[in-house]
């Protein structure tokens, strides 16, 4: 027994030491808090516009039947069906619908006073059951962290989404059966579903963070920008660490992630800095210094032109003697 108990201690410290991957990193400067997880339970015809959602990110998986999101910024509907799961992860204005082109009611107007953890009924119910989560995110650097995100993650019904499926299908069963805990369940999965959607997503296409990770080249660069961003990295030396030439490694980094290399490092950098100016009292010049800039000047110049703010602006940080 005292073995067992050295070799889980053991494991939770290797875990706690093990360095965060990208991915990793930026929910972790996200900082998704869920406060809504409900069940949407429609019959006949419908549609509902969602028109506030800055600030959020929503997740939704159709149980029974079908339905179609259409996105600002996405230029076609998207049809999904039993067993799907989208995320909206930069908080656009959206609609769901049982067909396309109907006139849309107001979110408001269907949702009000919809209690956490409960079900919401539309025409009697019946055709297309939804359960949803929606997550509050970090405001402060929310528009840089979100651009490296899709518009919209659609994971299709397959075999191998086997544990996001589960995850489903215990909300649902939380849902419909309310016991003790139920809030606090209702939130672990969750985030277990926003993070097993956007695993899924790795490889499916487009620009942008999941794109460039399921890259093997690009995702070994993003490591190690990530696991060292006080390092100097030059062009040469990520091509030459993923065995690319310079040439053939910063098109391919452009083409995946959307910006060019030593530009991402300099946003993720600015954005590390920005989370320690908000949770810590730390000095800015020794934040500057962590990050790999030789004087407080250089790094508020570069914070300036990234973040479009003052590291000192609206109080982020006290300034110290």
């Amino acid at each position: 027994m005292v073995d067992d108990l050295k070799e889980i201690e053991r494991f939770h410290f290797r875990l706690s030491e093990a360095p965060m991957d990208p991915l990793s990193d930026l929910l972790s400067l996200l900082k998704p808090v869920n406060y809504m997880s409900a069940g949407f339970d429609a019959g006949g015809d419908w549609a509902i516009d969602f028109p506030d959602q800055q600030g959020t990110i929503k997740s939704a998986a159709v149980v029974v039947g079908s339905c179609w999101v259409s996105v600002t910024g996405v230029a076609k509907p998207v049809q999904l069906h039993a067993g799907d799961c989208f995320v909206l992860p930069r908080g656009q204005t959206f609609q769901l619908a049982s067909e396309p082109g109907l006139k849309p009611i107001l979110a408001e107007t269907v949702f009000s006073g919809a209690e956490n953890g409960g079900i919401i009924q539309l025409n009697g119910g019946g055709g297309t059951f939804i359960v949803s989560s929606r997550f509050s995110v970090s405001e402060q650097q929310i528009g840089i962290l979100l651009s490296l995100l899709p518009h919209i993650v659609h994971i299709r019904n397959g075999t191998e989404h086997t544990p996001l499926r589960w995850l489903v299908e215990q909300m649902m069963e939380e849902l419909r059966s309310p016991t003790a805990g139920t809030v606090l369940v209702l939130q672990h999965l969750a985030h277990m579903i926003l993070l097993q959607a956007l695993r899924r997503n790795l490889g499916q296409g487009g620009v942008g963070l999941l794109s460039a990770l399921a890259d093997k080249n690009v995702s070994t660069a993003l490591i190690a920008m990530h696991q060292n961003p006080a390092r100097s990295w030059t062009v040469q030396e990520l091509g030459e660490l993923t065995g690319m030439s310079r040439s053939a490694f910063a098109q391919r980094f452009k083409e995946t992630v959307g910006t060019a290399p030593i530009d991402y490092l300099t946003r993720w950098r600015m954005l590390l800095a920005g989370d320690r100016l908000l949770q810590s009292d730390e000095p800015i010049s020794a934040i500057a210094f962590s990050l790999g800039y030789e004087s407080e000047s250089a790094f508020s110049t570069a914070f300036k032109r990234v973040m479009g703010r003052s590291p000192r602006r609206n109080g982020l940080h006290h300034v110290h003697n």
